[in-house]
């Protein structure tokens, strides 16, 4: 086709969508088993690639900068994403829903999943060097919580994420999926030394707050506003570690009525970025 000016239009193939029936097809198996965690965790680490699921968050991981390797949809949503298929740079597998169950584990009722390039992770000092309010992750290894923390941290104004190093990982499905996609848009590392400790922050201008359900820790609503803060959150059942806790500028505390004694991290998570965030 002629293009303005007289000259011709460059010719873009069509993306390949190709009928699958097999669900033990080998070109398929980016997506075996998504609900075995330690089956993802040997597949993606040594082919770094992660699945993303649904319209929505594949098109941010796209938006983001992730290349994606192929793209996996159910033949009754096929039609419904016709723009997102057209648009794909891979291969893009249609499967029969049953057969989508049968190769992943689960029901895919969003109809669609991309196996995705993963992209360099940032050294941490590199990370923080523009940041004002950081979240570090020590050990939360429930995939949900660390997507629901990524989804606080987008939301209320956190600029980064750190992870220890045995936190869980942020691009496994489920993380991901919980972010609804925030993981893509809050920047994250991994520290190399856990037993290093977190010195070198305070050296970096923050304000260390460990969050804890200690009676004697300050309410987080009473920490002066202003400066550099990095909030710290522990693992699901222990909280912090001791070594993190006597690191910290101050223990900080959500005050609690009745029984309950403590929250889950991911809603402790919310309450005290909004408490600490930037429009405080």
């Amino acid at each position: 086709m002629p293009a303005p000016g007289g000259g011709q239009t460059e010719h873009v193939p069509p993306t390949p969508v190709i009928p699958v029936s097999d669900s033990g097809d080998p070109r398929l198996a980016d997506y075996a088993g998504l609900t075995d965690a330690r089956l993802r965790r040997k597949l993606e680490t040594g082919h770094g690639l992660f699945v993303a699921e649904g319209e929505k968050v594949i098109r941010r991981a796209i938006a983001a900068g992730y290349p994606v390797r192929s793209l996996l949809v159910t033949q009754d949503r096929l039609a419904s994403l016709a723009d997102l298929t057209a648009s794909c740079p891979g291969p893009v597998y249609v499967i029969a829903p049953a057969a989508a169950e049968a190769l992943t584990g689960y029901r895919v009722h969003r109809g669609a999943l991309a196996s995705m390039h993963r992209l360099p992770l940032p050294a941490v000092a590199d990370l923080v060097t523009d940041a004002s309010r950081i979240v570090i992750l020590e050990d939360i290894v429930d995939h949900e919580n660390v997507g629901a923390i990524f989804r606080c941290a987008a939301a209320l104004g956190f600029d980064a994420v750190i992870l220890a190093p045995r936190c869980a990982d942020p691009l496994y499905r489920r993380a991901v999926k919980v972010s609804m996609g925030a993981v893509f848009s809050v920047p994250y590392a991994r520290m190399d030394d856990w037993r290093g400790g977190i010195g070198w922050l305070r050296q970096a201008g923050f304000r260390v707050l460990a969050l804890t359900p200690a009676p004697d820790a300050v309410p987080v609503s009473e920490v002066p506003p202003g400066g550099r803060i990095a909030l710290l959150l522990g693992t699901e059942g222990n909280g912090l570690s001791a070594r993190w806790l006597a690191a910290a500028d101050t223990r900080v505390r959500i005050p609690m009525s009745g029984a309950v004694s403590s929250l889950n991290v991911a809603s402790a998570a919310a309450i005290a970025c909004y408490l600490l965030g930037p429009n405080r």
